[in-house]
């Protein structure tokens, strides 16, 4: 009978280690997280209110921080941050050196000197006087458009790019490839950078600046080479590139159809854009397109032949992440329980705008994702169970 040492007669369980009743850590299926982000960001297109986008980059923060994992990628939601401010930065320059003129209410604040145009140049001047409602126009303007590259900053840095590619229709198997390796680039090259500065650390190197540019390119280059030649021996080893059953007649019908759905798509955001449009021009345009872009897809996706080897699971935690997207997403557009001139708060005249209940409760409830995920990393087991003794008796 097999017995664990140290404990006479206490069998061994099969079943393994206690987790407490805890949730066991695992990677949550990327296009959880994609569906997650993208509504998130479709709700932030629906308001200017600068509460409710500060309220958003406190939940992208959240969930971020309490699930991401240690992986390259997971590493750059703060050059996101930086790029937002970029963007905040740019739009306000930009309203103050393109002047619009102000008003007898507004705050004036200074002026630039203003540049001369010519007439062909006319509705535009550069420079003038700027207020203080113009610039708070032009950086609620900016910070909506900085949550929403927030958004895909979240979505990039808590899905895993390599496992999102063996969910891609067969047709842009390609292309998800090629997205996949330039987004793997950027962080492998830094991770070299920091191996390789790490050594000349360690070997007492003393250039510093310029000079240290040829210590460090080279090791770099060389280590990308071997990541390349890596890759491209996998990539060969796992039968990349098979082309399968797809014949000329099929790859043109496919081309067809991407294009009819494409000019399908086209017409119906056309037709939700804009009211006069006829109503065949909406909805219904959309919804040929989408069907068409499909039936391409499922067709080229013939061409080529994969296999999946275990392939990633949808479970409750992923429902429950992307529909809390998805309902934060509805909550704003429903205009259900709250006046709508609250998302988009006039700053003519001047005042403080209000918080909205359910639109914040709606971006509270996008934040619940960072605890109905599962925890990220490799589970760490309590105790370990040794290997089994066999006892022969006499």
């Amino acid at each position: 009978m097999s017995r664990a040492p140290g404990k006479p007669g206490a069998p061994v369980s099969a079943a393994g280690p206690d987790t407490g009743g805890r949730r066991l850590p695992r990677t949550l299926h990327p296009v959880a997280w994609w569906i997650w982000a993208l509504a998130l960001a479709t709700a932030v297109s629906r308001t200017n209110n600068p509460l409710l986008l500060f309220l958003v980059l406190a939940v992208l923060g959240y969930v971020i921080t309490v699930r991401r994992t240690e992986a390259p990628w997971a590493r750059g939601f703060k050059y996101y941050l930086y790029l937002a401010l970029t963007v905040v930065a740019i739009r306000v320059i930009f309203r103050a050196v393109f002047a619009t003129g102000i008003t007898p209410n507004d705050h004036y604040l200074f002026s630039l000197p203003r540049i001369p145009t010519p007439d062909w140049y006319a509705g535009i001047q550069l420079g003038g006087p700027v207020s203080l409602e113009a610039l708070l126009s032009a950086a609620t303007d900016g910070l909506r458009l900085a949550c929403m590259l927030c958004c895909i900053g979240a979505a990039n840095t808590l899905a895993n790019p390599k496992r999102a590619l063996r969910v891609l229709p067969g047709a842009l198997y390609e292309l998800g490839v090629a997205v996949t390796v330039s987004i793997s680039v950027a962080p492998q090259l830094v991770q070299s950078v920091q191996r390789v500065a790490r050594a000349r650390r360690l070997r007492a190197g003393r250039n510093k600046g310029l000079k240290a540019l040829r210590g460090i390119v080279v090791p770099v280059l060389e280590d990308a080479l071997e990541r390349s030649l890596r890759l491209a021996a996998a990539m060969d080893s796992r039968g990349y590139g098979r082309a399968g059953s797809a014949t000329r007649g099929s790859r043109r019908l496919t081309g067809v159809l991407m294009l009819l759905g494409m000019c399908g798509l086209c017409a119906g955001a056309y037709g939700l854009l804009d009211a006069s449009a006829p109503m065949l021009l909406g909805l219904p345009a959309l919804a040929a397109g989408s069907v068409l872009c499909l039936a391409g897809l499922r067709l080229g996706g013939r061409r080529v032949t994969r296999t999946t080897y275990r392939p990633d699971p949808w479970r409750f935690a992923e429902w429950a992440v992307a529909s809390c997207g998805v309902l934060s997403a509805v909550l704003l557009f429903v205009n259900v329980g709250y006046d709508p001139a609250e998302l988009n708060p006039s700053i003519y005249p001047l005042s403080w705008p209000t918080l909205p209940l359910v639109p914040a409760a709606a971006i509270l409830l996008a934040g619940a994702a960072g605890f109905l995920a599962p925890p990220p990393g490799t589970p760490t087991p309590t105790s370990r169970i040794p290997a089994r003794r066999t006892e022969e008796s006499a």
